[in-house]
């Protein structure tokens, strides 16, 4: 039943033959067409230079170079219509290991099998090895994952989240 809902979303959008509306739940689409919108300032169908600087602005991003915006309109292979939009953030999201993958990786800091990882542990990872997470990255973690009250992390949520996204809690 699926691929016959996928092949009508490609239909219905702006690139027939694509499948990234496949990709997506109808309700994504719907808020990445929206952010669309609100980007395309004036409403030409096409995300341009013009447009980005405008949305920053409003934003409170006054500031933002040529250089910068030209870099944002160049990740795309042409002009970014819907279409093209969400493709990009669907290569993005591709990126993304799968659930098992980053479930895995965060058992190897797990021995006794709890589904948690101590807060202050994590965060020595997070802010020591690899991609260090800033000040502000960590203050986001525990917004979005808050420890309980014996200092745990349920990294499993963690995990659903990054392949998923938030839109279901079980």
């Amino acid at each position: 039943m699926a691929p016959k809902k996928a092949k009508r979303r490609a239909a219905a959008g702006d690139g027939g033959s694509s499948n990234v509306f496949s990709m997506f739940e109808q309700s994504q689409i719907q808020e990445y067409k929206e952010a669309f919108t609100i980007i395309d300032q004036n409403r030409d169908g096409i995300i341009s230079k013009d447009d980005l600087r405008d949305v920053l602005a409003s934003m409170g991003q006054l500031n933002v170079k040529n250089e910068e915006l030209e870099a944002m309109i160049k990740e795309a292979s042409g002009p970014i219509n819907f279409t093209v939009f969400l493709t990009m953030f669907g290569e993005k999201l591709k990126g993304a290991d799968p659930e098992d993958v980053i479930l895995a990786a965060f058992k190897v800091l797990d021995p006794e099998g709890t589904g948690t990882i101590k807060k202050e542990f994590l965060q020595e990872l997070l802010t020591t090895q690899c991609d260090r997470f800033s000040p502000e990255d960590v203050k986001n973690m525990w917004a979005a994952f808050p420890p309980d009250v014996a200092g745990n992390v349920d990294y499993k949520s963690i995990c659903y989240v990054i392949t998923h996204g938030e839109e279901k809690e079980e």
